[in-house]
């Protein structure tokens, strides 16, 4: 029986990390993340056009178009207000851009519906269902607006039976008469 006996101790065949210059660490280290870098910017850059153009597509064809100047000529509302009080009832004409009609403060009623204009959002949209509101009764007002704004047509019903109306309606103010708040 032949035996065999390396020369060299076992433990020197397995170069430890401080027997290797740390120069060729670094420099092996730092090749092997950029081929890494180098195939990921090759990957993402053949993928971003198809993963950008199918992301794109739905989202344009579910939002509005935006607000024309040649959409706003048409801005004409009638708000019917119920149940405000003396003097805050009655029916109102109102046109914007230019401002006009039988409302007592036409230029600030289309201020207050221009700042409340958002693209793609309904400007008169009823609150949200299932939204939580405080149980604070605003008196027995009542609103009716319909018409067309922003090119679009308008049919919206406002109260002050809870917090969330009495904002909305707020919002609108002096489009919808000031009402006092109860004490």
């Amino acid at each position: 029986m032949v035996s065999f006996t390396p020369a060299v101790p076992r433990r020197a065949l397995v170069p430890s990390p401080a027997s290797v210059p740390r120069r060729i660490l670094a420099s092996s280290l730092a090749a092997v993340s950029v081929s890494a870098l180098v195939t990921l910017a090759a990957v993402s850059a053949a993928a971003a056009p198809a993963t950008s153009a199918a992301a794109a597509a739905p989202a344009t064809a579910a939002v509005p178009p935006p607000v024309q100047p040649e959409d706003r000529a048409g801005d004409r509302l009638t708000v019917v207000v119920r149940h405000a009080g003396s003097g805050l009832d009655g029916t109102y004409e109102l046109s914007c851009h230019p401002e006009a009609g039988r409302h007592p403060d036409a230029a600030g009623a289309c201020r207050a519906l221009d700042a409340n204009t958002r693209w793609g959002r309904d400007t008169f949209a009823p609150v949200a269902p299932g939204s939580t509101c405080t149980m604070l009764y605003g008196g027995p007002a009542t609103a009716h607006v319909t018409g067309t704004w922003a090119g679009r047509p308008v049919d919206a019903s406002y109260d002050r039976s809870n917090g969330c109306e009495i904002g909305r309606w707020d919002r609108l103010v002096p489009a919808l008469p000031r009402v006092g708040s109860p004490v």
